[in-house]
C-alpha cells in the first residue's frame, strides 16, 4: 500500500480527494482523470504548448492592466514558458475525450501552472493560497476563450509543417514533370485509350494539385487569426479589464510567435461558432481527395510489372508477399491513401462536432481539437513519407509508354480533322477488327502517306494546341 505521506488532500466545491504528493496537477484534473478513462489518448502536445502560451499572455496583460501582482505574474509566466518549452508534459492527464467545451485541459493546465508557480515563490505543491489555479492563473478568462484560442494557436503552428510538406511534394512532383517532359504516352479517359499526352504533363498536373492545395490551407488559416480571447464565459468579457482584450492579443502573438493575429469581429461568434475549425478540415479534406486521386494514379501506372501498364516504377521500399517471392508493392502510395481516408473522416466528425453547439458556445470543442489536430499531424508526416520515399525516385519506362502511344486507337482523333468523324470512326473499327495499328490502317488506305504520318504525329504536334491542317499543307507543298 502507498504510504500517506505520498499523497496530500485537496478540496474542491465537490469534496475532498487525495492528490499524489508530487503530482503538479491537482483535484480537477484528478476527478476528470477518474471520470474519463475513455481512449487513453492525451491532449496533443502542440494543444498544451498553445495552452500556456495563452496562459502567459493573460499573465503579462493582467500584469499590465493592474490587476496581477508583478510578483505572481513572473512565476505564472515562468512555469508557463517551462512548458511551452516541454517541461510538464507528463502532468497533463485528462484523457482527449472529455468535459464539454474543455473545462478539464483548461483546468489541468491552471492547476500544473499554479503548483510550479508556487513552487518557484517558495510555497509547496498544492498550497493555493500563494498561486491560485482559477483565481490567478485563470484571471480574466474562460474555459470558453481558453481552449478555442489555444486551438487556433496549436493548428497554426501545425500548419507550418503541413504547408512545407505540401511545397516539397509539390517541388518533388515538378521535378519529375521535367524530367519527363519529352516522354509522350497514350491518355486514358474512362480508363479507354485517349488522346496522346506526355508523362511530364500528368505528372505536372500533381504539381498544380499540390499547389492549389497549399493556397486553400492557406487560406484557411487566416480565418483562424481571429482570435477571441478576452470574450470569457459568453463574449461578454465579464470579469476582464476595459483595456485586458488588446493587451492580451498582444502578448499572444509574442507568446506564439504568430504574425497577424486579430481581434475576432464578433466575440459572441468567436464562442458560439466553430466554423472556422471546419473550414480549416475542409481544406485538408480537399487535400486528401486530390491525394487518393494521385495515390490511384500511381498505382494504376506502375501496375504489372509484367500484366499492368508499367509505365512507371515506383521505389521498391520493402518486399511486398509474404509468400510471392519478388513481389513488391506500391506501399507509400497506399498508405497515403488510408491517411487521406482517415482525415476525410475526422473532417466529418468535426462538421457534426462544428454544428452541434448550443446559444452561446459549442462545448464539442475537445473533439475537434483532438481530430483536427491529429489529422494535421498525420497528413503532414504521410507526405513527406510519401514524397521522399516514393515521388523523389518515381522512374519512368520510355519503351513502354512509346508502345502504348503508337497503338493506342485514340491517334485516329487527328484524321477528324481531313477526313471527319464518322469516316475516322470506320479506321478505328478495322484496326480492332484486323489487329492493325491506326497508323497501318491510315498508310494501307491512302489516307496519308508515310512522310504526312510522320510529320502529324510528332509528340510536340499532339500534346499542345497546333495547327495540323496547316502542317499537312507544308508538307505536302514540300513534295
Amino acid at each position: 500500500m502507498p504510504k500517506e505521506n505520498s499523497y496530500r488532500l485537496e478540496r474542491d466545491s465537490l469534496g475532498e480527494k487525495r492528490v499524489p504528493a508530487k503530482a503538479y496537477y491537482g483535484i480537477q484534473t484528478l476527478r476528470a482523470f477518474e471520470n474519463f478513462p475513455i481512449s487513453g489518448i492525451k491532449a496533443a502536445p502542440v494543444l498544451i504548448t498553445a495552452t500556456a502560451m495563452v496562459k502567459l499572455a493573460a499573465a503579462k496583460a493582467n500584469a499590465r492592466v493592474g490587476l496581477l501582482d508583478r510578483k505572481k505574474a513572473d512565476a505564472i509566466c515562468r512555469a508557463a514558458s517551462e512548458i511551452i518549452k516541454g517541461g510538464f508534459r507528463g502532468e497533463f492527464i485528462v484523457d482527449a475525450f472529455q468535459a464539454g467545451a474543455g473545462t478539464s485541459h483548461n483546468m489541468n493546465a491552471n492547476e500544473v501552472i499554479a503548483n510550479r508557480a508556487t513552487e518557484i515563490l517558495g510555497g509547496r505543491l498544492g498550497d493555493n493560497s500563494i498561486v491560485h489555479p482559477n483565481d490567478l492563473v485563470n484571471m480574466s478568462q474562460s474555459t470558453n476563450d481558453v481552449v478555442p484560442t489555444a486551438l487556433r494557436v496549436a493548428a497554426i503552428l501545425s500548419s507550418d509543417g503541413l504547408l512545407e510538406a505540401l511545397d516539397k511534394c509539390e517541388k518533388a512532383f515538378r521535378r519529375k514533370s521535367k524530367e519527363f517532359d519529352n516522354i509522350v504516352k497514350s491518355g486514358r479517359t474512362h480508363l479507354q485509350d485517349a488522346v496522346p499526352v506526355r508523362l511530364g504533363q500528368e505528372f505536372g498536373s500533381y504539381a498544380s494539385a499540390m499547389k492549389t492545395a497549399t493556397e486553400r490551407i492557406t487560406d484557411a488559416r487566416e480565418r483562424l487569426k481571429e482570435i477571441g480571447l478576452g470574450a470569457t464565459a459568453a463574449g461578454t468579457g465579464i470579469n476582464t479589464h476595459p483595456r485586458y482584450r488588446y493587451a492580451v492579443l498582444a502578448e499572444l502573438s509574442k507568446a506564439s510567435g504568430i504574425k497577424g493575429l486579430k481581434k475576432a469581429p464578433d466575440t459572441f461568434e468567436a464562442l458560439a461558432f466553430s466554423s472556422d475549425f471546419a473550414a480549416f478540415s475542409g481544406a485538408m479534406r480537399l487535400v486528401c481527395i486530390d491525394l487518393v486521386k494521385i495515390s490511384n494514379d500511381l498505382r494504376l501506372l506502375c501496375s504489372g510489372p509484367n500484366t499492368g501498364l508499367a509505365e512507371i516504377s515506383l521505389p521498391p521500399v520493402q518486399p511486398g508477399s509474404s509468400i510471392m517471392p519478388g513481389k513488391v508493392n506500391p506501399v507509400m502510395a497506399e498508405m497515403l491513401a488510408m491517411v487521406s481516408f482517415h482525415v476525410m473522416g475526422t473532417d466529418h466528425a468535426i462538421a457534426l462536432a462544428a454544428q452541434a453547439g448550443q446559444l452561446e458556445l459549442n462545448v464539442m470543442t475537445p473533439v475537434i481539437a483532438h481530430n483536427l489536430l491529429g489529422s494535421i499531424g498525420i497528413l503532414t508526416n504521410a507526405l513527406n513519407s510519401f514524397t521522399e520515399k516514393c515521388v523523389s525516385g518515381i522512374k519512368a519506362d520510355k519503351k513502354q509508354c512509346a508502345f502504348y502511344f503508337e497503338n493506342s486507337a485514340a491517334l485516329a482523333t487527328v484524321l477528324n480533322l481531313f477526313i471527319g468523324y464518322d469516316k475516322s470512326t470506320e479506321v478505328v473499327k478495322e484496326s480492332q477488327k484486323t489487329g492493325q495499328s491506326i497508323k497501318e490502317v491510315v498508310l494501307a488506305k491512302g489516307i496519308m502517306t508515310e512522310s504526312e504520318w510522320g510529320r502529324l504525329m510528332r509528340p510536340e504536334n499532339l500534346t499542345r494546341p497546333t495547327d495540323l491542317k496547316s502542317l499537312l499543307k507544308k508538307e505536302k507543298k514540300k513534295k
